[in-house]
C-alpha cells in the first residue's frame, strides 16, 4: 500500500492543510513523498509558499466572564487571517436570550459581537466558543461564562438506612453554598457519629447528613441551610431513626400483697432465671448460625457486605440486615456491596456458587470480582469514564485458571459518577447473548471502581473495517496492519448479520442503544462480531459527536475529504450527540426508540460496505444535520450490492412507523450470507 506516495497536486492555497498535515506528522503524511505542479515545474509539497494563505488568528474580548443571574452581558471576537476568514459563535445548547453582530474590516479582520440577554442559571459554566475558519484550517478561543445566583436546595430526604443512615440531600448556587445544619434551633457539631459527605460538582452539592448508629434520642427535626453572598435558604425534614422504648407501668402493692414478701421474692427468680435461659439459648443459636450458616467462598457473609478502602485490610467486614428478613434475606442468594453512599447488589461467581430466588421481584444481580484475582497487562485506551486495561483475571471460569479480559476504570469517585457507575453495571448485568460483549462484573474493593468485560482480540468495528480495507496504509496512520487482504461481500454479510442478531435481542429486552455504530462494536476471533461500548468511542472517534462547549478537528477520519473539514464541533452542555447516525426525529425532538436504531443500522451497513468511513465525511456537523433534516439519505457504496443498499434505504425512512423491522433485516442478511459462503480466514 502505497498511500499518497509520489502524487502530484496543483500549487495553491486549497492543499495548504495538507501541507500543514505534513508538517506536523498527521495521519502518516510526514513519510511520504508528496509533490505538487507549479506551472511546468514539479516541487515538493512541503517546499511550497503560497502567499497570503495562513491559517486564521482568533483573539476573544476576555478569557472568562463573571455575571449575576438575569444580567446581560457583551462578547466579542476577532479573526483575521488571508483568506479572510468566516467567524462566528457557537451557542447550541445556550439558554439564554442571544443576538450576534457581524462586522468585516477589510482587508483582512472579520469581527463578531455576542450578546447575552436576562442570563440563566442553566448557563453557569457554558464555554462560549468562537470559530474562525478559511480554506486553510480553523482555529477556536473560548470564553467561559460563570453564573452568580442564590442557593436553592433541590432535595432533601427523610433518613435512609444503609451502612450509616443518611439524609440525602441536593442544592445548587454559585459561588459553592456553605452549608449548616440544625436539630432542635441549634446547630450541629460535627463529629465521628453525625457528619456531612458530599460532592461538589459545577454548581450541585451532592452528599448525606450521616449517622452512626442514631436512636430514638435522635430522632427530630432537621434543618439543612445553604448560604452564599447572594442569599440564604433553609429546609427541615423530619427525621424517624427507632422508636422510644415503653415505659414501664409501676404497679401499686395491694393491702394482701404486703403479707406475701416470700412468694413475690420466688415470682422474681422464677422470672429471672426464665430471662437468663433465654438469652442463653438465643446466644447459642446466633453461635451456631455463624457457624454454620451460609458462607461465601471468600468469607463474606450476611446480606449487605461494606467494602474497606484497603484491599488487605485487617479489620472485618461488617454486615448488616436492618432487621429485616424476607424470603430474599434467608435464602443463599447475593450479597450487597456499598460502592460509597449506593448500594450495589452483587453475586459470586456463578459458575462455583448456586443462586436463585423466589422473591417477587429480585434485585440485579451483579457479580463481584476480588481486586487481587486482576493483574492489569496494559493499557488499551481511555473514554468519558476513565481508562480501559487489558487484565488477566483469575477465578472467572471453572475450566480455565485465568483469562484475559477488558477491564474498565472509574476514574472521577464522585457521587454522580458512582450512580451512573451502579446504573451501568445493573443494566450490562442484564444483557446477555452471543453478539453482545460479555460483561464478566465489578470490583469495588478500594479505588478506582472497576467493571470487568471479555477481551474482544481485534478491537473495535470501525478500525478492523479501515484495516482491511483498500486504504489501509493511510488511514491508520501510515502503519500497515497485517492482514490476509480486504474484506469480500461475504465477510461483509457476516459481520452485518451478528450486529442485527444483537440488536434484535436489545429490541426484545425492550433496550433502545442510542449510539449504534461501528466505533461501538467489538471484533473478536473467526470475525465474531459483538455490540458493546466501553466509553473510549466518544474520546477516540470524538469527530463522530456533535457536542457542546468547543471546537475539534480530526485527521483523516472517513476518507476522502478534498479540502479541509471541521469534522467535530461542539456546542453547549454535556451531551454529544452521534448526529450522522441519528434519524430526524432525534436530531429534531430527542426522540429515540427502537426505529431510531434501527436508521443507525442502515448507517452502520453503510459503514461496513465502506471499510468504514464516516458518514457524509464530506460536510461539517451543521450541514450534516441540514441533509438529514429535508430527506437526503447516503449513496450507495461502489461495492454494495442492490440488495444491501434497499435495506439500507428501508432503514432510512423518514417516518419512524415505515422503517423495516430489525427481525426482517436480520432474516434477509442472514439468508444473503447464506447464500454467499463466509470464508473466516480474513484473520489468519
Amino acid at each position: 500500500m502505497r498511500g499518497l506516495d509520489g502524487v502530484v497536486f496543483d500549487c495553491g492555497c486549497d492543499i495548504r492543510w495538507i501541507q500543514l498535515w505534513q508538517q506536523r506528522g498527521e495521519a502518516g503524511l510526514h513519510t511520504q513523498q508528496l509533490y505538487c505542479r507549479n506551472g511546468a515545474s514539479k516541487i515538493r509539497l512541503h517546499n511550497m509558499y503560497i502567499h497570503n494563505c495562513d491559517l486564521p488568528e482568533i483573539s476573544v474580548s476576555h478569557s472568562s466572564v463573571l455575571v449575576m443571574e438575569s444580567d446581560n452581558a457583551t462578547v466579542s471576537c476577532n479573526g483575521s487571517g488571508s483568506p479572510l476568514p468566516e467567524v462566528d459563535w457557537t451557542v447550541g445548547g445556550l439558554h439564554s436570550i442571544n443576538t450576534h453582530l457581524s462586522n468585516v474590516y477589510w482587508p483582512n479582520i472579520h469581527s463578531i459581537n455576542l450578546t447575552l440577554f436576562n442570563i440563566s442559571r442553566d448557563d453557569n459554566n457554558f464555554q462560549l466558543t468562537c470559530i474562525a475558519e478559511n480554506v486553510v484550517g480553523m482555529t477556536n478561543s473560548s470564553i467561559q461564562l460563570n453564573v452568580q445566583f442564590p442557593p436553592v436546595i433541590l432535595r432533601l430526604a427523610e433518613p435512609e438506612q444503609r451502612h450509616d443512615t443518611c439524609i440525602e440531600f441536593t442544592v445548587r448556587g454559585y459561588p459553592q453554598p456553605k452549608l449548616r445544619w440544625f436539630y432542635k434551633q441549634k446547630e450541629i457539631l460535627q463529629n465521628n457519629y453525625i457528619r456531612t459527605e458530599m460532592d461538589f460538582y459545577q454548581d450541585y452539592l451532592e452528599g448525606c447528613l450521616t449517622f452512626q448508629n442514631p436512636t430514638h434520642i435522635n430522632n427530630g427535626n432537621y434543618t439543612l441551610e445553604a448560604s452564599n453572598h447572594l442569599g440564604t435558604v433553609t429546609k427541615t425534614v423530619y427525621g424517624h431513626f427507632l422508636m422510644a422504648p415503653d415505659e414501664e407501668v409501676p404497679s401499686t402493692p395491694s393491702g394482701g400483697d404486703s403479707g406475701r414478701p416470700d412468694e413475690d421474692t420466688f415470682g422474681v427468680s422464677i422470672a429471672v432465671g426464665l430471662a437468663g435461659f433465654a438469652c442463653v439459648l438465643l446466644l447459642v443459636l446466633f453461635v451456631l448460625i455463624n457457624k454454620y450458616g451460609r458462607r461465601s467462598k471468600f468469607g463474606m457473609k450476611g446480606p449487605v457486605a461494606v467494602i474497606s478502602g484497603e484491599e488487605d485490610s485487617a479489620s472485618p467486614l461488617h454486615h448488616v440486615n436492618h432487621g429485616i428478613i424476607t424470603p430474599c434475606t434467608l435464602d443463599a442468594g447475593p450479597d450487597a456491596v456499598v460502592i460509597g453512599m449506593t448500594r450495589i447488589p452483587v453475586v459470586e461467581n456463578p459458575q462455583y456458587f448456586r443462586h436463585g430466588h423466589n422473591c417477587n421481584k429480585p434485585a440485579t444481580l451483579v457479580q463481584h470480582i476480588k481486586r487481587r484475582d486482576i493483574i492489569l497487562k496494559r493499557e488499551l485506551g481511555e473514554g468519558a469514564f476513565g481508562k480501559v486495561f487489558l487484565a488477566e483475571c483469575y477465578n472467572l471460569s471453572p475450566t480455565k485458571d485465568k483469562m484475559l479480559v477488558a477491564v474498565k476504570t472509574l476514574k472521577d469517585p464522585n457521587l454522580s459518577a458512582r450512580k451512573d457507575f451502579q446504573r451501568e453495571a445493573e443494566l450490562l448485568t442484564n444483557l446477555q447473548h452471543d453478539h453482545i460483549v460479555k460483561f464478566y462484573g465489578v470490583c469495588v474493593d478500594g479505588d478506582p471502581l472497576i467493571m470487568v468485560f471479555e477481551y474482544m482480540k481485534h478491537g473495535d468495528l470501525n478500525k478492523f473495517l479501515r484495516a482491511h480495507g483498500p486504504d489501509a496504509m493511510i488511514l491508520v496512520d501510515g502503519q500497515p496492519l497485517q492482514s490476509n487482504g480486504e474484506l469480500g461481500l461475504s465477510q461483509m454479510l457476516h459481520i452485518a448479520t451478528q450486529i442485527a442478531s444483537g440488536m434484535l435481542y436489545l429490541g426484545s429486552q425492550h433496550f433502545v442503544h442510542r449510539d449504534l455504530a461501528t466505533r461501538n462494536c467489538l471484533v473478536g476471533n473467526g470475525l465474531l462480531v459483538k455490540i458493546g461500548d466501553f466509553g473510549m468511542s466518544r474520546d477516540i472517534y470524538s469527530s463522530d459527536y456533535y457536542r457542546r462547549g468547543s471546537w475539534a478537528s480530526s485527521d483523516l477520519a472517513g476518507g476522502n475529504a478534498s479540502s479541509y473539514e471541521v469534522l467535530a464541533c461542539w456546542v453547549g452542555g454535556h451531551t454529544m450527540l452521534p448526529i450522522r447516525w441519528m434519524p430526524p426525529e432525534s436530531i429534531m425532538y430527542r426522540k429515540f426508540s427502537t426505529e431510531s436504531d434501527v436508521w443507525s443500522f442502515g448507517v452502520i451497513l453503510w459503514e461496513i460496505f465502506t471499510y468504514g468511513k464516516q458518514p457524509w465525511f464530506q460536510l461539517g456537523n451543521n450541514e450534516v444535520i441540514e441533509c438529514i433534516t429535508q430527506g437526503r439519505v447516503l449513496d450507495r457504496p461502489r461495492i454494495c450490492p442492490k440488495e444491501v443498499y434497499d435495506i439500507m434505504l428501508g432503514c432510512w425512512q423518514r417516518e419512524p412507523q415505515q422503517r423495516l423491522n430489525i427481525k426482517d433485516i436480520q432474516k434477509v442478511l442472514f439468508a444473503m450470507g447464506k447464500a454467499t459462503p463466509v470464508y473466516l480466514d480474513i484473520l489468519g
